[in-house]
């Protein structure tokens, strides 16, 4: 699998027989692909502090990948009203690597702003509101809501509250 996780609030700590062991915070994206031969651990830290988070598990283009590690935070500047790519097969624009022919992005919308995405012929798309409130092509969606969207051309993210989102471009 390739697992993609996301702190909101709290932390999350990892451990895998690699060797890696880290902290996840908020703001930070963690990526796994767990192939063959790794074995890990992920749990939260605090006794008193809940941890909130989103992880991804994605099917890998193929069987047998070596198990790897990345973690990474992507800054509120580069996020905010606009769509940040964090996680993509080919690891472009400093993103994470995932092998899979998919591309997930992160943004931090104020209340009122709006970003498009265009979509290939054949590919689809999956929205997440982490929190907040926005309209996905005129469909209102709300904190913890997710949207599937098929032979759509161009999505448009509009926030109705301040808002943080993850956006799936899928093949």
């Amino acid at each position: 699998m390739e697992i993609v996780t996301y702190v909101l609030e709290g932390a999350l700590e990892h451990k895998d027989s690699m060797g890696n062991g880290e902290v996840l915070r908020p703001g930070e994206f963690q990526r796994m692909t767990a192939g063959s031969g790794i074995t890990h651990s992920e749990f939260n830290p605090s006794s008193d502090e809940p941890v909130h988070l989103y992880q991804i598990w994605l099917f890998p283009e193929e069987k047998g990948l070596e198990p790897s590690y990345e973690q990474k935070q992507f800054s509120e500047v580069e996020r905010r009203n606009q769509l940040r790519l964090v996680a993509s097969r080919d690891a472009t624009e400093g993103s994470l690597l995932i092998h899979q022919d998919a591309r997930v992005f992160l943004s931090s919308l104020d209340e009122g702003h709006a970003v498009e995405h265009s979509l290939k012929p054949g590919r689809h798309a999956w929205l997440q509101v982490l929190r907040g409130a926005v309209t996905l092509n005129g469909q209102s969606l709300n904190s913890s809501d997710g949207a599937a969207a098929s032979d759509e051309s161009v999505l448009e993210v509009t926030a109705t509250a301040p808002t943080e989102i993850m956006l799936f471009d899928l093949n």
